[in-house]
């Protein structure tokens, strides 16, 4: 029986990700972004997006040193191999862009709205999120490390291999969220919606005995 048990965890597929690894960047001072543009092999310090038009644009190779984004209008942004360290945004507006091969480090974002986005080998480490929301978003292959997310809103998304480890979630809502090896195991959690959209979801003993009212009084069972 042990032994099945053992083989049944080894079963959830983990996260398939690799660094990104950036070499030889030109570092741009002050520079010019416009709205659809391109930008490869950069490298930018302490840039100041706020507030600019950057919609359809695309980042290749490029790396953001303590950027800050606030209500910078990032919907349909491609961000590819590319690194983040310590973004900021009060407001961080990115709806249906594309991160693939990304690393956000130690954000610091208050809503993130990141609806209806596509997600492709993304890692988080550290930081903090107050409002997160993937509604509709397509996730593969994501890792959220050491994160505080106050709300993390994945309404109707799709999230194949996403493994929370070390966070701490206030609200998670998975209202009509596809899952498939959702790891959810080392994470605290205080409330979670969407109690009909679970399979898929992995967690641990401990925390099944948190759900275990939740989904009850979801299915009309009567405990007395």
């Amino acid at each position: 029986m042990d032994k099945g048990r053992g083989t049944a965890a080894a079963k959830v597929a983990p996260p398939r990700l690799s660094r990104v690894e950036l070499q030889d960047l030109e570092e741009l001072q002050d520079p010019a972004f416009r709205r659809g543009d391109r930008y490869e092999n950069l490298r930018f310090n302490r840039a100041a997006l706020d507030g600019l038009d950057l919609g359809e644009a695309v980042f290749a190779e490029c790396r953001f040193d303590a950027a800050s984004f606030n209500e910078a209008q990032l919907r349909g942004t491609s961000f590819r191999d590319c690194i983040l360290a310590e973004a900021y945004a009060p407001v961080f507006q990115s709806a249906r862009s594309t991160w693939r091969d990304v690393e956000l480090r130690n954000p610091r974002l208050g809503s993130a709205e990141l609806y209806e986005s596509g997600w492709q080998s993304v890692r988080i480490e550290g930081g903090k999120l107050d409002y997160l929301n993937l509604r509709g978003a397509k996730l593969a292959d994501v890792l959220i490390s050491g994160c505080i997310i106050n709300e993390l809103d994945l309404g109707g998304a799709g999230a194949t291999r996403v493994r929370l480890e070390d966070c701490t979630v206030g609200s998670l809502d998975l209202t009509g969220a596809r899952l498939k090896d959702f790891d959810l195991r080392s994470t605290e959690f205080r409330r979670i919606s969407g109690l009909g959209s679970l399979s898929g979801l992995v967690i641990d003993e401990y925390q099944l005995g948190l759900l275990a009212p939740l989904i009850a009084a979801h299915l009309g069972v009567r405990v007395l």
